[in-house]
């Protein structure tokens, strides 16, 4: 195999190990969500990062990320253990939907009582 030839299937490999990590995503967050028509997973890919954006209804963003984020964090520990076999830094984001998060007031502070001292 000439040397240009190795290169190419160098390069055409890491495209594809990026795309089985896409896909991997894709796989586990569908099977965790109710709505798995509407996850999202685009890849930003940079010289040593790949950072996916990962979009979805905003009823399912609880299941991802699971109690105290331990479903988002094994997800993520996979996906950088991938990533490192292949020299690089991968970083999952969640993409909140617009309005997610409502501002929410500051709790107003009553000054009917004392203060200790």
């Amino acid at each position: 195999m000439a040397a240009s030839d190795q290169r190419d299937a160098r390069v055409a490999g890491c495209t594809r190990r990026e795309q089985d990590m896409k896909a991997f995503i894709e796989f586990v967050v569908k099977a965790l969500v109710d709505h798995p028509e509407q996850v999202d997973v685009r890849e930003v890919d940079g010289e040593r990062v790949v950072v996916f954006e990962l979009r979805l209804n905003a009823t399912d963003v609880g299941k991802v990320i699971g109690k105290s984020g331990r479903t988002i964090t094994a997800i993520r520990t996979l996906l950088t253990s991938a990533a490192a076999k292949q020299g690089k830094r991968a970083m999952l984001e969640i993409i909140e939907p617009e309005g997610r998060r409502p501002e929410c007031p500051a709790p107003a502070v009553s000054s009917a009582e004392p203060t200790p001292q």
